[in-house]
């Protein structure tokens, strides 16, 4: 009987785990303004709001929770994204969800990625811009849109960013230019 428990209980969590991660603004939704404090670039230490400078223009934002090689090897090339889409408008960033922003040390982070173009900072609430809707069990969220309508949404719980996933994401970026 025990035997049979456990194994019912670990296909309950198997099932649960192959379960796709939702997380953020869904597709054909507007995501709203929000304000976070920039660790990098011109902007570095100012609450500054892109979404709000975006408004019609293809953007990608990536919400994180935790800083990883993985995270790093996304936003280099998102940054890559950026610098060969010159002119069109498109802009990325990341913005880590914390109790408290840490600017050096994600300055740090960035650097050490080689991220260049595309600034990091943090919102300083764990749970995130509350209009967006982010998973406790997302820990990475990438949202593309333009035209104020999300056009993509990826999710991905601790661990699942992978280069597979990565190249989903940039697989989707062209989206945003199609849209026009």
């Amino acid at each position: 009987m025990i035997r049979a428990f456990a194994v019912s209980l670990l296909a309950v969590s198997f099932a649960a785990a192959a379960d796709p991660c939702v997380s953020g603004v869904p597709v054909g939704k507007r995501p709203g303004p929000y304000s976070f404090l920039v660790a990098t670039g011109p902007e570095r230490g100012k609450q500054t709001c892109y979404i709000c400078e975006q408004e019609q223009k293809p953007t990608a934002v990536v919400f994180v929770r935790t800083l990883s090689p993985e995270v790093g090897k996304l936003l280099a090339k998102l940054d890559a994204e950026v610098a060969a889409r010159k002119g069109t408008g498109f802009k990325a960033w990341m913005t880590q969800l914390a109790e408290k922003a840490e600017l050096d040390k994600l300055a740090k982070w960035s650097k050490e990625q080689g991220i260049g173009a595309v600034p990091v900072g943090t919102f300083e609430d764990a749970d995130g811009p509350p209009a967006y809707l982010l998973s406790a069990d997302a820990d990475v969220t990438v949202l593309l849109f333009v035209k104020e309508k999300v056009v993509s949404n990826f999710a991905f719980r601790a661990g699942e960013l992978n280069a597979a996933a990565t190249a989903a994401v940039l697989k989707a970026v062209p989206k945003l230019f199609d849209a026009k």
